[in-house]
């Protein structure tokens, strides 16, 4: 007697499934990965799209942000482009040094009157140099009956004469601010000076680049720290340091309203 049978679908495969045409071939693993791989590509260039598009959305609601603790008359604008700071109201540090006119004078002497001060090298054709016009912008935005002071500190170890300070003073008209003092001294002095406000100085020869830190300290009459600012500068194809016209008169008002209101 025959026994009927079901019909067993080959092996490897479920019943039910169509028949392969004969010739076709199922995917290789080579294919695959290549397939995956296509996928995950797109995946990630999705997920970096929308973190970008993220990112700058939140860069633009973070700039719409004013900073807390900043003069009234200042902008929100003007304090970005300063990097304008609040710092603890702390004594800033004392030092009695020589001007470009030969006068020793202390810190403490300008007590009373608001203090910008600034650390520069008279040998600098980088940013002091713009920081220079900046201070100059500043007290023509104050006007003569200002009372505030504006200060620098050399930081070139190798030329820290009396002559150097006023060499680079005349040549940046500087002179042209009657409450202007670029002090320099002994180096055992001037590096105290530095070490006491967190300045960096790197003077690797005589004829290299002096790398220093730069800042804009704002020190109220009381003879307080109160503010902090850092320097810019734009850069040419050829390297020379610029700002343009813009900021550069920005940076005198900003400059002149931190002064403003610490001196009320």
């Amino acid at each position: 007697m025959t026994r009927a049978t079901s019909a067993l679908p080959p092996a490897g495969r479920p019943a039910g499934s169509p028949e392969e045409a004969p010739g076709t071939r199922r995917p290789g693993p080579i294919r695959r990965l290549v397939v995956a791989l296509l996928c995950a590509a797109v995946l990630v260039a999705g997920l970096l799209a929308f973190l970008v598009v993220r990112h700058r959305a939140q860069q633009g609601v973070l700039a719409g942000i004013r900073p807390s603790g900043i003069p009234a008359s200042v902008s929100t604008s003007t304090a970005d482009l300063m990097q304008l700071s609040p710092v603890p109201a702390t004594p800033a540090p004392g030092f009695t040094l020589t001007d470009q006119h030969g006068n020793i004078l202390s810190l403490a002497s300008f007590r009373g009157r608001p203090v910008v001060l600034e650390f520069m090298d008279p040998h600098c054709v980088d940013i002091c140099p713009i920081v220079s016009q900046e201070f100059i912008d500043a007290y023509r935005d104050l006007g003569r009956s200002a009372a505030a002071v504006f200060i620098a500190v050399n930081v070139n170890p190798y030329y820290h004469s009396v002559a150097n300070v006023t060499a680079y003073s005349r040549e940046h008209q500087l002179t042209t601010i009657p409450s202007w003092h670029f002090f320099t001294g002994p180096l055992a002095s001037l590096r105290s000076t530095w070490r006491a406000y967190g300045i960096s100085v790197q003077a690797p020869s005589r004829n290299a680049d002096v790398l220093h830190t730069s800042e804009v300290i704002f020190i109220d009459a009381r003879g307080r720290e109160r503010y902090v600012a850092a320097p810019m500068a734009d850069y040419t194809a050829k390297g020379q340091a610029y700002l343009p016209a813009g900021p550069l008169t920005e940076w005198g008002q900003g400059i002149a309203q931190v002064a403003r209101a610490l001196g009320r």
